[in-house]
């Protein structure tokens, strides 16, 4: 055996028995779950463990079913995310000098509590890596201890404007987070760099020379109301009570017009808020883990779809929608929105085994069927992502298919009437913009026959 061949087997052995050993006993053991809520509600001790993503290679996290703490929110963003964090912002500069063949001057980006606990902060060393600087870490604690600003000839390219949109849960579990991030946007406004070398400060004195308060001029991170959460879409979705990208944009401000920062901890700022986002040239949004995907939460569409809807509605363009792929942190990628949404389409929307997983679940199998619809449906109506022939597929799959169709009859016909009444939505709408008049018809014919079905029966 050559010498690269035993190192090869050396690797594989490694790799098997850590996942014979490891992997295999802490997989089998989440099977406690169950027991260890009934003993919490019992009165009983929970052992503690960690959180985080087992995708990621936490594979400590396992087994599930312990009283979960999350990360040091003062050792984020840490070393590991930081260098993730800068491969995402290399990865989208280069994708979006590839298909428009210039720098943004703004970038967009939705950043959640959630994905911050995963990954260690990804997100946050992007938004630092945009605007050219980095973290400086303690040493001997792994702590952040603020930011460096990096020289240009180091850089290497402009420093990009950042605009956020945060999470109430990010808002409330890494306040010092946010002040990290107001103070390195503040200190790069500040800087005495040409225009053309430096978009944030560029659009900072063209901000200041408007209303004359640079606090406000230097105000990128934009969030609920204190005390509240969410993006206010999923409402005004789900109700059908909207009619244009004025009143998705409407909602969008009236919830996320807070700024967040040194000083203003949730100023009432729509003006700012829209001020920054007419600029918002690309607007990101980030996935680090294989166990969801954008039509799995309703989240997706609220923030980075609404961000979309709202700069269109502002400036009358489609900013640029990209995702940003860190699930395996080695090779991290960035995919338009809509490359994105054909991906998840294909490999599980409608994926014959995907949906044969659901129908074991019974009635919230089928309640999944029905939110994944509406979510892919919340999707284009704010960013205009699914295809004539994705809304075809779904009612083929989802409706038209016996066995399905049967399940979901059988098992929870609400949700059945409910993604034919959506996808008849999405041709009355427009979204769908050219259906077939038989599958048309098809879907109105099983939508009154449902609702008199459901009225028999109740």
């Amino acid at each position: 055996m050559r010498t690269g061949d035993a190192d090869v087997m050396r690797d594989v052995t490694a790799v098997l028995r850590f996942a014979a050993q490891e992997v295999v006993p802490r997989l089998a053991a989440t099977s406690g779950e169950i027991d260890a809520v009934l003993h919490a509600l019992a009165g009983g001790y929970v052992p503690a463990g960690p959180s985080g993503s087992p995708t990621r290679g936490l594979v400590n996290v396992l087994p599930t079913g312990r009283n979960f703490y999350s990360v040091d929110p003062k050792a984020i963003p840490s070393r590991n995310s930081w260098d993730t964090g800068r491969a995402l912002a290399d990865s989208l500069l280069a994708r979006h000098l590839a298909d428009g063949g210039a720098y943004p001057r703004c970038v967009g980006l939705t950043v959640w509590g959630t994905s911050a606990m995963r990954t260690q902060g990804d997100d946050i060393a992007e938004v630092l890596a945009l605007i050219g600087c980095r973290p400086v870490w303690d040493d001997a604690s792994r702590r952040v201890t603020g930011f460096e600003i990096l020289p240009l000839d180091e850089l290497g390219r402009p420093r990009i404007d950042v605009t956020l949109r945060i999470s109430g849960f990010f808002r409330d579990a890494f306040p010092h987070v946010i002040t990290l991030l107001d103070d390195a946007i503040a200190a790069v406004a500040g800087l005495d760099e040409p225009a053309e070398s430096n978009y944030l400060r560029a659009h900072a004195v063209a901000d200041h020379a408007g209303h004359g308060d640079w606090r406000r001029a230097t105000t990128r991170i934009f969030g609920s109301k204190p005390g509240a959460y969410g993006a206010g879409l999923l409402p005004l979705i789900d109700a059908r009570n909207w009619r244009d990208d004025g009143d998705l944009a409407e909602v969008y401000a009236v919830w996320g017009g807070y700024a967040y920062g040194a000083g203003l901890d949730g100023r009432q700022a729509r003006p700012d808020m829209e001020g920054a986002f007419r600029r918002i040239a690309v607007a990101a949004k980030n996935t680090d883990t294989r166990e969801h995907d954008i039509a799995d939460s309703d989240d997706y569409f609220q923030y980075h779809g609404g961000m979309v809807a709202m700069v269109r509605s502002l400036t009358g363009r489609n900013p640029a929608a990209y995702i940003g792929d860190s699930a395996v942190p080695d090779a991290v990628k960035t995919r338009t929105l809509a490359e994105e949404t054909r991906r998840v389409f294909r490999a599980r929307v409608v994926n014959p085994r995907w949906i044969a997983a659901m129908r074991r679940h019974g009635y919230k199998g089928a309640f999944e069927l029905a939110a994944t619809v509406d979510y892919l449906f919340g999707y284009d109506a704010t960013a205009g992502v699914v295809a004539d022939w994705m809304y075809e597929q779904l009612a083929a799959s989802y409706v038209f298919d016996p066995e399905n169709r049967a399940f979901m009859q059988k098992s929870n016909p609400w949700a059945l009437r409910g993604i034919a009444e959506r996808l008849l939505e999405a041709a009355d709408r427009g979204l769908w913009a050219e259906p077939d008049a038989k599958t048309i018809d098809q879907l109105q014919q099983v939508y009154l026959d449902l609702e008199g079905d459901i009225e028999a029966g109740s």
